[in-house]
């Protein structure tokens, strides 16, 4: 029975996992810890205190990761089930086998945000939850997964490797080209196409998020090839006009 939630780290994405919490999980009582918000013993305590609940979400930058981890682990209790929601798996994942032994785990990465669910008004249904990694007993796990999966989000299992090279080919480098199109300084008008609309809304959605994108390129080891296979196909656009 699960009735404390801990999350550490209140950025972007931190803030974001307690808003989804309060919509779905009343019940459950979230204790946030941060670097940046004082302890008020009412929703942000210290991180022993957090780390001692029964699920902890770690939704630290990823170049914080490997700190993090250890200071959550060193206080976490024997059924504490550590959640990793990084963006770059395969490196999240070894962190977990190296310091989560005999510790239960999850490793997941939720393929959404606050922009995408402002666009649908509230509603989660099939947004993805990518589960890539775990050490918890599979009924635990079948549990879990059925439960996300009667709210409405579509949980989608692959390996580490795979969620990275999808990744690269996917969420960086429509990052990617929304970080050149927002160097431009390119702007909205009104005899703006759908197409073009689409493309200001991707700018829009990642505008903030610079930080991750830099540690996605970091962490994830498709990224690099990603970025110099565009830049050449970029090059051969022009030179074709």
């Amino acid at each position: 029975m699960i009735s404390t939630v801990g999350i550490v780290g209140y950025g972007n994405f931190g803030s974001f996992v307690y808003k989804l919490g309060q919509q779905f999980f009343s019940e459950i009582e979230f204790k946030i810890n941060s670097r940046r918000f004082p302890t008020d013993g009412k929703k942000f305590f210290d991180l022993k205190e957090v780390a001692q609940a029964d699920v902890v979400f770690l939704c630290a930058k990823i170049s914080e990761y490997e700190e993090r981890m250890q200071e959550i682990l060193k206080h976490a209790l024997p059924n504490t089930i550590f959640v990793d929601v990084a963006a770059a798996k395969v490196y999240t994942s070894e962190l977990c086998q190296k310091y989560c032994q005999g510790k239960k785990f999850i490793s997941i990465h939720p393929m959404f945000g606050a922009s995408s669910l402002a666009k649908t008004g509230g509603k989660i249904k099939d947004f993805k939850i990518v589960a890539t990694d775990y050490a918890l007993k599979n009924d635990t796990y079948q549990m879990l997964k059925t439960k996300f999966s009667k709210f409405g989000f579509d949980i989608i299992e692959m390996t580490p490797d795979e969620h990275d090279k999808n990744l690269a080919e996917t969420l960086f480098i429509t990052h990617y080209i929304s970080e050149a199109v927002a160097k431009t300084d390119t702007k909205r008008t009104e005899i703006d196409t759908l197409a073009f609309q689409f493309l200001m809304d991707a700018v829009d959605s990642v505008k903030d998020d610079k930080v991750l994108f830099k540690d996605i390129y970091q962490y994830n080891p498709y990224c690099k090839q990603t970025a110099e296979n565009f830049r050449s196909a970029m090059v051969d656009v022009f030179d074709e006009l």
